[in-house]
């Protein structure tokens, strides 16, 4: 098999970290060239080359990212943190590759966690009760502040004294339930259909799934939820449902990723296989392998990459740079 090569965003967290080693788990000859904002990151080893490249939002980033598909001969990008998501979807016509993006307007939606409650409320589909902070009067027991375009668990804040610091331009406050937490990943093929979903009980600590174990209990109305979802978007490739199951079994649904999750490296153990789907039909446009979900349970572990005789992190570059795992 000829081989193929892959961009993979954002490789310096555990999304874009997880996409790789699923790649790599495959049985596909394929090169993976990875990116990031810092020079160095844990992710470095697990690439065959790195480049360096700025924030999504900033000026020339379709540009650095166009040089790198022009220079590797990229056949597929596929993000892995919320803002490139969007502005590769925005400049999707710009970029002289395939990219595994959903359609602007969906991504913008899903930007922006106000954004998202207003197009759920819209189209009648379940969402945590949202308002802006200027708007809010205490119209809930608990509350959580978070920065709309936030990303992963940082500037929350849970029943705050005041408000008055806290503008509509950047925050929303969310009702805070209480309850399991489950994170819900889904496939949606070009065709725009449900594949399938995963959905795991999980504990974080600082945004980051520590622990988690399938669920399957709650698999009837999540895919109607997620019918839902579908129906009033345009979805490419993988997303993650995040919800709470109160004790009275009600899914509430708190946020939602327009990306491959954080947990894709663990789901692939339990028989769904988001990055193989995302590669089968966009890379070798195959029909994506159907799901087979398996019960599971697991947690994450601190391990090293330890670089032997470098003097510096300047001198780390990716996986050619000898290293090994302790």
């Amino acid at each position: 098999m000829d081989e193929k090569r892959v961009l993979v965003t954002g490789i310096g967290g555990n999304v874009g970290q997880g996409i790789i080693r699923n790649i790599k788990a495959t049985s596909y000859n394929i090169k993976v060239i990875g990116t990031n904002i810092e020079d160095f990151s844990a992710g470095n080893h697990l690439c065959d080359v790195f480049y360096k490249v700025p924030y999504a939002y900033e000026s020339d980033y379709v540009s650095f990212i166009n040089c790198i598909v022009n220079q590797e001969n990229i056949d597929l990008i596929i993000p892995s943190t919320d803002y490139e998501v969007y502005y590769l979807s925005l400049n999707k016509s710009k970029i002289s590759c395939n990219v595994v993006v959903s359609s602007v307007e969906t991504t913008s939606n899903y930007l922006d966690k106000y954004n998202t409650f207003l197009h759920h409320k819209a189209h009648q589909i379940p969402f945590g009760n949202s308002y802006l902070p200027s708007a809010y009067k205490h119209q809930f027991k608990d509350c959580i502040v978070k920065p709309r375009k936030g990303r992963g668990s940082r500037g929350l804040q849970i029943n705050p004294k005041s408000l008055t610091h806290f503008s509509d331009d950047e925050y929303m406050v969310q009702e805070l339930h209480k309850g399991k937490e489950i994170t819900t990943a889904f496939y949606v093929t070009k065709k725009n259909e449900l594949h399938g979903f995963i959905s795991l009980e999980r504990m974080l600590e600082n945004g980051t799934t520590t622990n988690c174990k399938v669920v399957m209990t709650y698999d009837d109305a999540l895919k109607k939820i997620l019918q839902k979802i579908i129906n009033a978007g345009q979805f490419f490739g993988s997303a993650n449902l995040q919800s709470i199951v109160n004790q009275d079994g009600d899914i509430i649904p708190f946020e939602i990723n327009c990306r491959i999750s954080g947990t894709n490296s663990i789901r692939a153990n339990f028989g769904f296989e988001d990055v193989k789907y995302t590669l089968q039909e966009y890379l070798y446009f195959e029909a994506p392998d159907t799901p087979q979900i398996k019960k599971g349970v697991a947690t994450r572990i601190l391990m090293d990459v330890i670089y032997k005789d470098q003097e510096d992190f300047a001198q780390v570059q990716d996986a050619n740079t000898k290293h090994f795992i302790y």
